[in-house]
């Protein structure tokens, strides 16, 4: 094949597409270059489809090399190994989008592998990566309904940016990743800092129409050039004869079984219907059945037909009416000790998520191609089998978890608090209890619930929900709430969390070739209604606002900021003062690089004077500050007091008391704690101290708040006795 090099102008930066060079035995292949990115990807099929299936068998890989931002793997064995979370988390971006575009009917195995080269930090690899991958697949021999694009959105000073920088990511109040073909969006993928409905969909729209004008006919140019004639396959449809003539004697038994808001019910109900088509339509040969996979096929597609025709129609499965949501509970503090909990209940839908408070040293560690080298808030997600009534083990987080994890996380992280209003790491565990619809939308609130029980002061609270969609032509209807069944046979799960001033997260799952801008708004619009009726009628009625103070349980966090050039005194010779810090007030202390340092310990008054001692480590001593300190050497002529670690003055004999001392050991001796003052610093910058003027100053501030208490209590009495 002849290499080929394709370019256009894409957001103010060159967007090059290289074909035709490497990778010959693929079905189809590109390198796309944009500004200094690089990612390669490459697309191949079988030849064949993979036998006793009932899926398309599509895999999308997004796979990182570190080396392509100058780094060498940590750990023992210093190569890549599974795959990061961020990596986990656009292949999934990339899939939503083109799985839909596939031919139904498919069963070939399809790979799409997205290689990432180089990075250049203001030019999104993820981005090229999806773009390559609708032009590695246009370009192939694969059966694919495409050219899709993307493009990352961002919110700067209130001004829609598309693809926006590095500099402007780091500031931006939204994060917006979208796909689209030529007429419709494909995908939304968004984590937004409350940004009100309106400005949301000028971003989209803005976003749709510049993938219209640039991308789609880029890929078309190049698709026209050196396009493949796509492979035929053999269909793996349903039979329409035996699904017509299982329709006819089944249909009313398929409806009489969905006809029921309990999910177990309609299960027990469709077990027994399912095993009479089995037994009339099953041809035995050889002692087994040769069509009960196409049979299965069949009865999918039935209960398929039924819940859409009833959707269309404005009925629901469980009665509702298309903008009701089921039944919600919320509760707080439902496990002791732990340090935060709430429990979120939407129908048969239950999540318990459970708060962690840590020291900013348990923050995630991150050994990616961005920047970030830690996180301080983490969300993990759990789904076992039992919550949807299977039978199996737990393998660890798949590619689901993790998607609903970070769905959760980046819908609360605009309302997690700066490290400096509240110096913790912060991990939540969101467990599925029971699952029929939209969990992840139900661990948001569930999580919500947690971290107010938890005593953090988050910004405000969210809440989250799924809007459906029902097409027919050019007939569609969407559904606030979707359950399980409606999920599974309808076209779309639109999820938006947010808070009441605004969005903070969306993700929309397809599985027809996209929505109108009619089809989005209208969206919006109603999860927008829901969720604050959920925040309102529910979860703000559970608990109304955080907790003033931290779980007992939970350790005790303070932060005080110091000169960098200070950080050396805290730390000491081989660590010698912060370990001796850490003992004798029984904390943990973590000190960053630009002079935050942040002390954990149970005891809150042992936090405090730990604080209080590391500002006067780094304090200049200043006359007329009092400190409390050890004595750590006695004469005859005084007794020399260490106020701060390494820091120490003389308390002169005549400054031990307000009389006469004959003796230092008659006040104090080795070891013995004193409050004294600093009265005077000479210019070797030796440090006088007093004991005596130290008593005398407290004394005096004892009798001024006397005072005032007197005052306060003598005026408060005349009030009563006037309104008597």
């Amino acid at each position: 094949m002849t290499p080929k090099t394709f370019t256009t102008n894409f957001c103010g930066r060159e967007l090059s597409i290289e074909t035709g060079k490497t990778c010959e035995l693929s079905n189809g292949s590109c390198w796309v270059r944009y500004g200094e990115t690089v990612v390669m990807v490459n697309v191949a099929a079988s030849e064949k489809p993979r036998e006793g299936i009932d899926f398309f068998p599509l895999s999308v890989d997004f796979e990182e090399r570190l080396y392509s931002v100058g780094k060498i793997p940590g750990g023992f064995l210093k190569r890549e190994g599974r795959p990061s979370e961020k990596s986990v988390l656009t292949s999934r971006v990339v899939d939503r989008p083109i799985r839909p575009l596939f031919p139904k009917d498919m069963r070939n195995d399809v790979i799409v592998v997205m290689t990432v080269l180089a990075v250049d930090p203001d030019c999104s690899p993820e981005i090229a990566g999806m773009i390559g991958a609708s032009i590695a697949l246009s370009i192939s021999d694969i059966p694919w309904d495409g050219p899709l694009g993307g493009i990352s959105v961002g919110l700067v000073d209130g001004e829609i940016v598309l693809m926006p920088n590095a500099e402007q990511k780091a500031k931006t109040d939204l994060t917006l990743t979208l796909a689209s073909s030529e007429k419709k969006v494909v995908m939304i993928e968004a984590a937004a800092n409350q940004v009100p409905d309106d400005i949301m969909l000028k971003a989209i729209d803005l976003g749709h129409k510049e993938i219209v004008n640039t991308i789609i006919p880029f890929i078309n140019d190049i698709t026209a050039q050196i396009g493949k004639k796509k492979f035929e396959f053999p269909s793996m449809g349903v039979d329409k004869e035996l699904f017509a003539a299982i329709c006819e004697f089944a249909e009313e038994k398929v409806k009489h079984a969905l006809d029921t808001d309990n999910k177990n019910i309609r299960e027990e109900r469709l077990s027994p219907v399912k095993d009479e088509i089995h037994a009339k339509f099953d041809v035995i040969e050889e002692g087994r059945a040769i069509n009960a996979g196409m049979i299965d096929e069949c009865i999918y597609k039935l209960q398929k037909k039924v819940v859409r025709e009833w959707l269309l129609e404005g009925k629901r499965v469980d009665g509702r009416k298309l903008d009701e949501i089921r039944k919600l509970t919320s509760e707080v503090g439902v496990l002791p000790r732990v340090h935060g909990s709430g429990l979120f209940s939407r129908g048969q839908t239950q999540v318990l998520t459970v708060t962690t408070l840590g020291p900013i040293s348990d923050s995630q560690r991150i050994d990616g191609l961005d920047d970030e080298a830690t996180k301080r808030y983490m969300h993990h997600y759990n789904f076992p089998g039992y919550s949807v009534g299977e039978a199996k083990t737990s393998r660890g987080a798949g590619r689901r978890e993790i998607g609903h994890g970070a769905l959760a996380e980046k819908a609360l992280e605009p309302v997690i608090p700066s490290v400096e209003d509240f110096p913790y790491a912060i991990r939540l565990v969101s467990e599925i209890l029971s699952s029929n619809g939209s969990t992840s939308q139900g661990s948001i609130c569930g999580s919500t619930l947690s971290l107010m029980d938890a005593g953090v002061p988050i910004k405000a609270p969210v809440a989250g929900i799924s809007c459906g969609l029902i097409t027919e032509g050019e007939r569609w209807m969407t559904m606030i709430d979707i359950q399980g069944v409606e999920d599974f046979f309808g076209d779309m799960d639109f999820k938006v969390a947010g808070t009441h001033n605004g969005i903070t997260a969306i993700q929309m799952d397809l599985k027809i070739d996209g929505l109108t801008p009619e089809i989005i708004k209208e969206a919006i619009e109603t999860t927008h209604k829901a969720r604050i009726h959920i925040l309102d009628e529910v979860m703000l009625k559970a608990i109304p606002e955080a907790r003033p103070t931290v779980n007992k349980y939970a350790p005790k966090m303070l932060n005080t900021k110091v000169p960098v050039d200070k950080i050396r005194e805290i730390i000491g010779t081989g660590g010698k003062v912060i370990q001796k810090l850490c003992a004798d007030y029984e904390v943990k202390i973590d000190v960053d690089e630009d002079g935050n340092v942040f002390v954990c310990g149970i005891d809150m008054e042992k936090s405090r004077a730990c604080i209080d001692m590391i500002d006067a480590i780094v304090a200049e001593p200043e006359i007329g500050a009092i400190y409390k300190g050890k004595v750590v050497r006695v004469t005859g002529f005084g007794a020399f007091v260490e106020f701060a670690p390494g820091k120490e003055g003389m308390v002169h004999i005549s400054e031990l008391e307000n009389r006469r001392v004959e003796k230092v050991e008659d006040v104090c001796n080795m070891g013995d704690m004193i409050i004294v003052k600093i009265i005077k610093i000479d210019q070797q910058g030796k440090i006088g101290l007093s004991r005596k003027e130290a008593l005398a100053d407290i004394e005096k501030k004892k009798a001024e708040a006397a005072s005032k208490a007197e005052v306060a209590s003598k005026a408060e009495n005349e009030t009563q006795s006037a309104t008597l």
